[in-house]
């Protein structure tokens, strides 16, 4: 199945992709750390749990740093290989031997498609995982903040807000309901003094908040030709509030970006719920789909210029390449973070659609 070069090759992708993951992301956490050192210290807790703060907080970010530098990573290994055979001439004895340089390029390009399948398991299973710990800001890394919560959108077209917010005790205070008809009237207010989660069973499949003093007002709308007034309001005291919003699912929603976290399986189910926009969801999904893509074709257009029987231009090709790969890396990332109105799902493929016959074209000019 795999022979002699294929075995060599994957021998030496697979310890240059381990070396480039460690040194990329340690890079990454040294950088970030280095900027929000003072996030992390402004509690002025002891020194040690400062530590453990930052363990804590950067071991799940870890996953989300991979998966905007797995192209890269990639790219990096892959390009490295095949320099470091053709300045010690093993890509001249290859072709010399008879062995077309595309032959070479089998096994690079089955590795990264193994890589590609890493990197979507990262962002369809892992990621999802842990989204609660990536909404955290620096000076939150232990979650112990206690914070407002605004209108945020849950199942049955109602707004929930909170006075206080406790993650570690996963309970609310002051809490308000607003329910709304079709028409954006308030038809019901829920109000509790405190609320505590109690998450879903095999017996109840949706979780719920358990309430303490709890006041419910429902206003109902008489017709227009009934005597009396037109409104009728009735008060209840409910026990429980039934809620797609977990302590999780609040804390996830507290990050500008929460929406990235999730998983396509929990796209569509945001979808059907309406509280999210389509827009923003579809362009969620397009750029899920694009990126393993942009991680293929970043190693697309930078194999060609270091598969070259001549081993003097090595750092040449290299520059060439950086220049190249940055520019289709740039692109893509602006066209993920543009906001296009009704169309937002376009810009996400521009890279594909530009960079990609780039890419074919830079293939069919290798000499082998």
């Amino acid at each position: 199945m795999f022979g002699i070069l294929d075995r060599y090759l994957l021998r030496s992708l697979i310890a240059n992709y381990v070396i480039a993951v460690a040194v990329m992301l340690s890079l990454y956490v040294v950088l970030d750390m280095f900027v929000n050192m003072d996030e992390f210290t402004e509690q002025g807790y002891p020194m040690l749990k400062v530590a453990g703060n930052m363990v804590d907080y950067y071991v799940p970010n870890l996953l989300l740093y991979y998966s905007q530098l797995s192209g890269v990573i990639t790219l990096f290994a892959c390009a490295a290989v095949l320099a470091r055979m053709r300045k010690l001439n093993e890509l001249t004895a290859i072709l010399a031997s008879g062995v077309s340089l595309f032959r070479v390029a089998r096994p690079v390009f089955i590795f990264a498609v193994f890589i590609t399948g890493l990197l979507i398991v990262d962002t369809e299973l892992l990621i999802p995982q842990v989204a609660h710990k990536l909404a955290r800001d620096h000076d939150d890394a232990d979650g112990e903040q206690a914070y407002e919560v605004w209108f945020l959108r849950d199942r049955d077209g109602a707004s929930l807000s909170a006075g206080r917010f406790h993650p570690t005790n996963r309970d609310l205070e002051r809490l308000l309901v607003l329910f709304r008809d079709e028409n954006g009237a308030v038809v019901k207010t829920l109000e509790a003094d405190r609320a505590t989660w109690e998450p879903p069973t095999d017996v109840r499949p949706i979780g719920r908040w358990k309430l303490e003093r709890s006041k419910q007002v429902t206003r109902k709308i008489r017709a227009q030709s009934a005597l009396g007034p037109r409104e009728d309001l009735s008060t209840s005291y409910p026990a429980y509030y039934e809620s797609d919003l977990s302590p999780e699912a609040i804390q996830v929603r507290q990050s500008s970006g929460w929406i990235k976290f999730l998983s396509l399986t929990q796209l569509s189910a945001l979808e059907n719920s309406g509280t999210v926009s389509r827009q923003t969801i579809a362009k969620t999904r397009h750029t899920r789909f694009v990126t393993p893509l942009v991680s293929l074709l970043l190693l697309l257009l930078g194999l060609p210029f270091f598969l070259d029987r001549s081993p003097a231009d090595v750092l040449r090709d290299a520059g060439r390449c950086m220049l190249v790969c940055g520019l289709c890396y740039v692109v893509a990332f602006v066209g993920q973070s543009v906001n296009a109105g009704g169309a937002s799902a376009l810009p996400a493929w521009i890279p594909i659609f530009v960079f990609g016959p780039v890419g074919v074209v830079l293939l069919d000019r290798i000499r082998t």
